[in-house]
């Protein structure tokens, strides 16, 4: 990882550089090493894909110009899906970089046009003064500056060939990106989340995220065959970075959603079905992490994973009572 300050600005961007040309930003988003956007720079041009959130907007200019590119050469903002801890910053990236476009799923494209309910939405559940903290101003972006993409859609970027697949079960809203170029799919959410402080001499942790409010198993399943049909030797993750091997890393992930699918079914039958699926959750996912060599200390791991337990507790929570109304 390296720490660029540009001339003139205090401002320091945490990079770690890969390769074809791409480069993993620290958003700052709740912990370090937690949420990346990622920089790709082609043939004198440049282009993010996810954005965090606008208070993360100045670490990526602040990446661009390490890189030697200027908000002129951003081309595009591509976005996975709009949680706001991929989109959040998407309106004043665009702002700032007056030749870019916006690229969106087709469900998600609407709330950022007009991100009202989805700003309402957040505030609600994290009330105003931590979603001010969390996410600042999101900011809308002109209709003329967003592009869609239907499934298997490709674009032409300065030689650079990247193709766009609709994938469910994390999000409606959301996309990957197969980037032949790199050998590598960028994947948002729909590989799963692995946090470069998991791995061990084991290799890399990976597991899924099954946060609200859309969560449906089959279809992430299949979002996740999806990618490795196109057989890449890396997934970009927005939490976080570069993963190599996602073949061999692929049953993890499917291990683990029927093994979510399965402790949210026993939980229904519980009294306090959050507390037995929290417990359920942090219980398997600590054996995993024993059977990875990870240190053993509680406190470190809920540090690393307690708000993803969090999260995925409460989407299994949603899957359940959407299923039982058929």
């Amino acid at each position: 990882m390296t720490s660029n300050r540009p001339s003139g600005s205090d401002v320091v961007a945490d990079v770690t550089p890969y390769h074809a040309g791409i480069s993993a930003i620290d958003t700052h988003y709740v912990r370090p090493h937690l949420d990346a956007s990622h920089l790709i720079v082609q043939a004198g041009r440049a282009a993010f894909v996810d954005t965090g959130t606008s208070h993360s907007v100045p670490l990526l200019l602040a990446a661009l110009e390490a890189a030697g590119r200027s908000v002129d050469e951003v081309d595009y903002v591509f976005v996975t899906h709009v949680h706001l801890d991929h989109a959040g910053g998407a309106g004043q990236l665009i702002a700032a970089c007056p030749n870019a476009v916006a690229v969106l799923h087709p469900r998600g494209a609407p709330h950022l046009a007009d991100p009202a309910k989805l700003e309402a939405g957040s505030r609600a559940v994290y009330g105003d003064e931590l979603f001010e903290r969390l996410y600042g101003e999101i900011r809308p972006i002109p209709e003329a500056r967003i592009r869609t993409v239907a499934d298997e859609e490709q674009i032409d970027w300065a030689g650079r060939h990247l193709r766009f697949i609709h994938t469910e079960g994390h999000a409606r809203h959301h996309y990957c990106m197969e980037d032949p170029a790199s050998d590598g799919v960028f994947t948002g959410d729909s590989f799963g989340l692995s946090y470069r402080e998991l791995d061990t001499a084991a290799g890399h942790f990976l597991f899924p995220t099954t946060t609200p409010v859309h969560f449906d198993p089959e279809a992430a399943h299949a979002s996740v065959d999806r990618i490795l049909s196109f057989e890449p030797d890396w997934v970009f993750l927005t939490h976080y970075g570069r993963v190599p091997d996602p073949a061999g890393l692929a049953g993890q992930l499917h291990g683990d959603l029927d093994a979510f699918v399965a402790m949210a079914e026993r939980a229904a039958g519980e009294t306090d079905v959050t507390k037995a699926l929290t417990e359920a959750m942090t219980a398997y996912l600590f054996a995993r992490l024993d059977r990875h060599g990870f240190d053993p200390d509680p406190v470190r791991r809920m540090e690393l994973l307690g708000p993803d337990i969090q999260l995925n507790v409460q989407g299994l929570e949603v899957w359940l009572a959407r299923r039982s109304r058929g």
